[in-house]
């Protein structure tokens, strides 16, 4: 699939027509001033028709000399746009995922459909890092010299890839294995912040047992689930009820639902009395909203805003929140500054680990979508003050994943389903 604006294309070509025809005009009005100037007739004409005579040509000519360097500054803007074509490359999931590529995928496409930029994406023949470097062999190979890659999976494409095709530019989410290659950028999220959010919203929202279940135990999941309990631990404490709340805890060992998945979370939801799982990881929360669907049990959602395709699924009001990566502004930042602005210079090489920036939640790279079930419990402007103590250093998040964070509420960690 490619990804074309003709439309935005035609009418880019048309008003640069109707400008350069407007610069001729302008030019040619210039010249007929210059000749009224030095062409006057035999009879001296009276000084101030001369001077206002002047006036006009200098006007005209100031008037001509801007239109050309606007001109000369589109066309300068749209010669760089055009040595650029983008395209993504997906992970183990796809494009239709709900999360993380699906996320992505949308960025990227908004991007070039608002500036005429080519684009195209490729997903891999299977999860083997020979099919993700073919793929993105093969994007190069069809003029691809941007490519954009979501997940922590192409660390060994990158490696490959990257100092072979030395004018090609890599964008890579998730990962950090190629800080200093100059022609690679990696940004990485603090996901233990959003967890905590989460963690922090269920309980003061009145869910004192909750769940997660994460994707592949991997650096970010383990952070966004590890935060989590941190979250929940620190309203339990707050709301004197440490010795109520509980956490069962597990991966599914894949970023999918299935029968086996499924079967835990039946358990969780129908005999454990589970009340809210954090489904973290692609499509692995299908798995536990399948089962919520039928017991009045909920789910937090991860990475994009999920409500609308969980609600639209499983049911009205199924989703709480979800912990958000901005995913859809690196994307957007990156590929302004290498697209239109040919900056990339100033990004490759760089590892931009990003999280809380700012007291104002619309500004950070993380955080909870505004879809948030917000209650007395737990209000807007509650999730607002919460942000600003974290920006403020007032609030901290262990971010190790080596182990379980200590707390005081109880923990049930089960490992890995698979």
């Amino acid at each position: 699939m490619k990804v074309k604006t003709p439309v935005i294309v035609f009418l880019k070509k048309r008003g640069k027509i109707m400008k350069k025809k407007l610069l001729s005009a302008l030019l040619a009005t210039a010249m007929v001033a210059s000749l009224l100037v030095g062409c006057g007739s035999k009879e001296a004409a009276p000084a101030a028709e001369a001077t206002e005579t002047e006036e006009v040509a200098e006007e005209t000519e100031e008037v001509a000399e801007d239109a050309t360097e606007e001109v000369a500054e589109e066309a300068t803007e749209e010669a760089t746009a055009s040595e650029y074509a983008v395209a993504m490359i997906t992970d183990s999931g796809d494009i239709t995922d709900q999360s993380f590529n699906q996320a992505t995928y949308e960025a990227c496409v908004a991007f070039c459909e608002a500036n005429g930029i080519d684009f195209n994406y490729y997903k891999p023949t299977d999860d083997s890092d020979e099919a993700r470097i073919a793929s993105t062999e093969q994007a190069i190979a069809e003029g691809y010299n941007v490519i954009v890659m979501p997940g922590y999976l192409f660390a060994t494409t990158v490696a490959e890839c990257a100092p072979t095709y030395e004018d090609v530019k890599f964008i890579v989410l998730d990962d950090s294995s190629a800080e200093g290659m100059a022609n690679v950028y990696e940004a990485t999220y603090q996901e233990e912040l959003p967890g905590y959010m989460a963690g922090y919203a269920a309980v003061k929202l009145g869910y004192k047992h909750l769940g997660f279940l994460g994707g592949m135990s991997v650096p970010a999941v383990i952070r966004y689930g590890y935060g989590y309990v941190q979250g929940a631990n620190a309203a339990a404490e707050e709301l004197g009820i440490t010795d109520q709340v509980t956490v069962e805890y597990v991966y599914g060992g894949q970023f999918f639902g299935d029968a086996d998945i499924t079967a835990v979370m039946d358990t969780w939801y129908n005999e454990k009395g589970v009340e809210v799982v954090f489904g973290c990881g692609g499509g692995v929360y299908t798995s536990a909203a399948e089962i919520a669907q039928n017991c009045g049990g909920k789910i937090i959602g991860v990475d994009v805003d999920q409500a609308a395709t969980i609600d639209g699924l499983y049911g009205e009001g199924i989703t709480v929140t979800s912990a958000m990566k901005g995913l859809a502004a690196t994307v957007n930042t990156l590929l302004t500054e290498t697209v239109l602005n040919d900056n990339f210079a100033a990004y490759g090489g760089k590892v931009e680990n990003l999280g809380i920036i700012s007291d104002n939640v619309e500004e950070n790279y993380v955080g909870l979508a505004p879809s948030t079930q917000w209650s007395d419990g737990f209000t807007e402007d509650d999730y607002k003050a919460l942000v600003a103590d974290m920006n403020a250093g007032k609030i901290t998040v262990d971010n190790n994943t080596e182990a379980m964070p200590a707390v005081s509420i109880t923990v049930n960690d089960f490992g890995s389903i698979k």
